[in-house]
């Protein structure tokens, strides 16, 4: 059996010396979970108010601001230079201006559009 009365010094001095630097490391452990909390809640915070996404954008040439393609708001493709569009408007630039659909989001898809033809809604 391990006895107690012998792991701490006998020293008043020595006890004190070991009392302070506990409490010394107590409040650095205190102050870094207080940090950490902080930043937690930080970040949810940040979460929580980040605004939505748009529902569709169209990619912009670097060159001309012309439309490239049109993507699915949360498409992670969609270039350095991009702006929000309707819903209509993601229809006519696919149907009407000719603009490609993303490859990899597939927004004609979304919007149901085929080969330039909108489906009907029963599909």
């Amino acid at each position: 059996m391990f006895d107690h009365s012998r792991d701490l010094p006998d020293s008043p001095e020595q006890l004190q010396t070991l009392r302070i630097w506990h409490a010394m490391w107590l409040d650095r452990i205190d102050r870094r979970i207080a940090y950490l909390q902080k930043r937690q809640a930080e970040e949810e915070r940040g979460r929580r108010n980040r605004p939505r996404p748009p529902d569709w954008i169209i990619e912009l040439s670097r060159a001309t601001g012309e439309p490239l393609q049109v993507h699915d708001g949360a498409c992670g493709m969609n270039g350095k230079r991009h702006r929000a569009v309707s819903r209509d408007e993601a229809r006519r630039l696919l149907t009407t201006d000719a603009v490609p659909a993303c490859p990899f989001c597939h927004p004609d898809t979304q919007l149901r559009i085929i080969g330039g033809l909108r489906l009907s809604a029963r599909f």
